[in-house]
């Protein structure tokens, strides 16, 4: 199985997109991370829904905290508010580094582990300098549950 078998194609972000519009487009390809491309239709970034709700949303005291927090959090006061404020913020200043590539020939075990190797779930498929889209972790393991019959049935 080839990393172009399990290409998840995806749209690309633009410096002053909303964060709206990521998360939408996350969500419609259920990927958790998107190419930020120049103008020139070169990677020059990314953006990870992690980041950006960890930079937005997150205080690290709460963090630090999780295993304590309760059910109910009244030190989040306006949530609403909160989430329209990100929402529609540009995504300019949550854009990481670009991040790892892989060729669409390359063998899926290779793109595993250079996940490993990156501790990340995904990697950019990129092919002479375009962009084609993302491998995931959970992609290859969605493509390996269809290319394999169990001889095994199991007793319920």
């Amino acid at each position: 199985m080839l990393v172009k078998d399990c290409i998840i194609e995806t749209g690309v972000v633009r410096r002053g997109m909303l964060v709206r519009d990521v998360f939408a487009e996350c969500g419609r390809t259920h990927v958790q991370a998107l190419p930020v491309l120049s103008e020139k239709g070169k990677i020059t970034g990314r953006v990870t829904l992690k980041s950006i709700m960890k930079f937005s949303c997150l205080p690290e005291y709460m963090v630090e905290l999780a295993p304590l927090l309760g059910s109910f959090l009244s030190c989040v006061d306006n949530a609403e508010e909160k989430v329209n404020q990100v929402l529609c913020s540009q995504v300019d200043p949550y854009v990481l580094k670009a991040g790892t590539f892989i060729d669409p020939d390359a063998p899926a075990i290779k793109a595993l582990a250079m996940m490993e190797k990156s501790d990340t779930s995904y990697l950019f498929v990129v092919a002479e300098g375009q962009y084609l889209g993302i491998i995931t972790i959970q992609g290859i393991a969605e493509r390996m549950s269809e290319m394999v019959t169990c001889s095994v049935d199991r007793v319920s």
